[in-house]
């Protein structure tokens, strides 16, 4: 079978990870969880005095680069993908609001992009995978068989943000979780490289009142359409 791409990208904490590690599974292809990179290196540069509110180290964070060696594992046990920096793992602490209110930022380094792009391209080259990120179907693979983009509304996306955390044992306060949603969808989508958009041969999935179930079956029938188009996908 013909290898198949498919590339899910959507605004911040609209479910794109969970949706595209559900339709990995079932379709048995890779799951590649590139907004996890841009948070991992925007940990190593919170870590390094590189990055904080108010300052970012453009080239400092560009000369770090070649010192990241950012790695995914399938923890059997949590029954999860685990992200590793340089032999560690980042999984849960990528995950606070101290690198969600930097990532952004980080993210729009050019040097930022065009190495993770490249990383991103060679993790997919010779096998099917499912990437979800924010220029996914736009920059990465323009040319995937299918790309979605997924949204909600902002007080949605806060509150499963916000729960996420809690159930975690995190503090989070809904509030403040709301203004970084709606800052990180403005500088995603204004940035100068590779902004947040809808491809235009994208298909929308709001999934502001879906469950998780009847977004991963939206997908899986996406899928379907396509290989019932080209059989030899």
């Amino acid at each position: 079978m013909k290898n198949i791409i498919i590339a899910v990208d959507g605004h911040s904490s609209c479910g794109k990870s969970t949706v595209a590690k559900a339709v990995a599974r079932k379709l048995g292809i890779a799951y590649i969880d590139t907004g996890a990179m841009y948070r991992t290196v925007t940990l190593y540069a919170i870590r390094h005095g590189l990055a904080k509110e108010g300052y970012i180290d453009t080239e400092g964070i560009a000369g770090a680069l070649g010192d990241m060696d950012i790695t995914f594992s399938f923890d059997k046990e949590m029954g999860r993908n685990t992200t590793y920096l340089n032999g560690e793992n980042v999984e849960d602490e990528i995950r606070g609001m101290a690198v969600s209110g930097l990532v952004s930022p980080v993210s729009a380094i050019p040097a930022v992009r065009a190495k993770l792009t490249d990383w991103q391209r060679e993790m997919g080259r010779n096998q099917s995978v499912i990437m979800d990120g924010r220029d996914i179907g736009t920059t990465v693979f323009p040319d995937a068989d299918l790309k979605i983009f997924m949204t909600a509304r902002p007080e949605v996306r806060a509150r499963r943000r916000y729960d996420e955390l809690t159930a975690k044992g995190q503090e989070a306060n809904l509030a403040e979780i709301l203004r970084n949603v709606e800052e990180r969808d403005r500088q995603d989508s204004t940035r100068a490289v590779s902004p947040l958009r809808k491809a235009d041969d994208a298909i929308v999935l709001d999934n502001s009142d879906m469950t998780r179930e009847e977004q991963f079956d939206f997908v899986i029938e996406r899928v379907k359409e396509i290989k019932q188009a080209h059989p030899c996908k």
